[in-house]
This record gives structure tokens, C-alpha cells and sequence, in this order.
């Protein structure tokens, strides 16, 4: 059976364990599903105070929006990478925290990964209403761009899924998997362009070919799958305008390779992952 048609199958049970994973995540919390917005706002504030003012970051007005708002710019990449690394994280753990469940019932195994993608995408969904509404009271036109934005958080929710399905049976036969890649996903988020402009990559790269070194920084950074999605997200909201077909397109392929050998991994070692647990 293929893996749409077992989720398929397995709708009411997808949805409750989705739910389970919203309600559970800040359950008996006194502000509850508030923090989903506090933690962010929270993170957003310190970033705008150190390198919006502290270290006077100054990326291009908003082009052809004309907005120059830091924190807007900031949130802009920000919330998206949050959503992407709640994705990988969740799923990554999803089998390891479910051993008990999965060693009692048999269902999709899966259906634990897509759930914990699912829960992250309904948080990301409340930080991007509240994004849009703060774009509008300062002049930007997001709402034209909606159908684009939709388009790109699924195609990041894939490129996620599939990363998450691999590191999910990666966790469950190597504990150790989970520390590596909160390492990496450190090194990841500084390697994106995402509290700092992408100009200052360019500034560098001239620099560079100043003094002989001809290393590509530029065309490096671009390799990186969340520089695309950061400029793609950035172009719908805070320039208000469509992105650049390459960077579509280089995102289609990043999900469409992520995707593709995330479901061949799981479906290879999905066999002995109760027995391993």
C-alpha cells in the first residue's frame, strides 16, 4: 500500500494524534497555546535588539514595498525556519517518544512523523496570521501574494517531512542522532541568511576576489536549500512581489529529493523499529 494511500486510510487516526501534539505541547502551562506566540515574539525581540540595534544590521528597504522594519524583515525568515526546524525536531524524536504505542498497536508508523510536521504547521499557521496582520498596519500588501505563501509553506513542509522521516529512523537505531543534529541545526541557522542580510555574503565575496582568493562564497551559500526559502518568504511578504523562478524551482527539487529519499528510508527500516524500541 503506498504511503498517501496509508495516510489516507488513517485520517481520524492522523488527526487525533495531531491535536494530541497541539494540546500536549504546553499542556497544564498557565498560558498554554499562547506560548506558540510568546516564544517567538520573545526570540524575535532579542535578535531585533542585538543586531537591528546593538549591531545596526541595515538590510534594503523592501523592494518595490519600500518597508524598512527590522523586525518585520527579521520575522519574515525567521518564523519559516523556526517551522522547518520544529519539523525536523518533532519528527525526528516522533518514534522514539511513542516507543510504548508503537509496541502495543500497529498502525502506520509514519502517521507519527506526519502528525508532529502537522502540529508544528497549525503553530506556524497563528504566527503567520499574526505576521500578516502586523505587515498590513505597516502599508504592505501581503494579502496579493497568499496564494504563493501557501505554495511555499508546503513545499517547506515537505522538504522538512522528508528530512524528518530519515533522522526519525536515523534516532530510533542511534540515540546519539538527536544531539548531532541540534548541533547541526545550530550551525544550519547561522549559515542561513536569516539575522543578517545576504548583501554582507556579497560584501565578503568582493572582498575576497580583492585580495586573489577566488573561493565562491555566494554561489556556497546559495547551495543551502533554506537560503532559497528565506528570500522566496521574504519576497512575498516583506517586498511584496513574486520570487524568482531558480529559487522556486531549486526549492521544488530540494522537497522533491527530500521527500523521496526520506519515504525510501522509512519504508526500508520502518520493519524492526518496534523491536529496536
Amino acid at each position: 500500500m503506498s504511503v498517501l494511500g496509508d495516510l489516507r486510510g488513517s485520517r481520524e487516526l492522523l488527526s487525533n494524534l495531531t491535536m494530541r501534539e497541539v494540546r500536549g505541547k504546553y499542556k497544564r502551562s498557565l498560558l498554554g497555546q499562547g506560548w506558540s506566540l510568546l516564544n517567538p515574539i520573545a526570540t524575535l525581540s532579542i535578535y531585533s535588539l542585538v543586531f537591528g540595534f546593538v549591531l545596526r544590521q541595515n538590510p534594503a528597504p523592501g523592494d518595490p514595498s519600500g518597508l524598512k522594519v527590522f523586525a518585520l524583515w527579521l520575522a519574515c525568515a525567521l518564523l519559516p525556519w523556526n517551522f522547518f526546524n520544529n519539523t525536523v525536531q518533532g519528527g525526528m524524536s516522533a518514534l522514539v517518544s511513542n516507543g510504548n504505542l508503537l509496541q502495543k498497536v500497529y498502525f502506520p508508523r509514519y502517521t507519527l512523523v506526519v502528525a508532529s510536521m502537522l502540529a508544528s504547521l497549525v503553530t506556524f499557521g497563528f504566527e503567520l496570521v499574526v505576521l500578516l496582520v502586523a505587515l498590513v498596519l505597516f502599508g504592505a500588501t501581503p494579502w496579493l501574494f497568499l496564494p504563493g505563501v501557501i505554495v511555499a509553506v508546503v513545499v517547506m513542509a515537505f522538504f522538512g517531512l522528508g528530512i524528518a522521516l530519515m533522522l526519525s529512523i536515523a534516532n530510533v537505531y542511534f540515540r546519539d542522532t538527536a544531539q548531532f543534529v541540534g548541533i547541526f541545526m545550530q550551525i544550519w541557522f547561522y549559515a542561513t541568511p536569516i539575522i543578517y542580510p545576504v548583501h554582507l555574503i556579497q560584501d565578503k565575496q568582493i572582498e575576497l576576489k580583492a585580495q586573489g582568493n577566488n573561493i565562491p562564497l555566494e554561489f556556497i551559500y546559495r547551495l543551502n536549500p533554506l537560503d532559497r526559502f528565506s528570500t522566496i518568504f521574504r519576497n512575498l511578504f516583506y517586498d511584496n512581489r513574486w520570487p524568482a523562478w531558480d529559487d522556486a524551482l531549486y526549492c521544488f527539487c530540494a522537497a522533491a529529493i527530500s521527500m523521496t529519499l526520506g519515504i525510501w528510508v522509512f519504508t526500508r527500516f520502518q520493519g524492526k523499529i518496534a523491536e529496536e524500541l
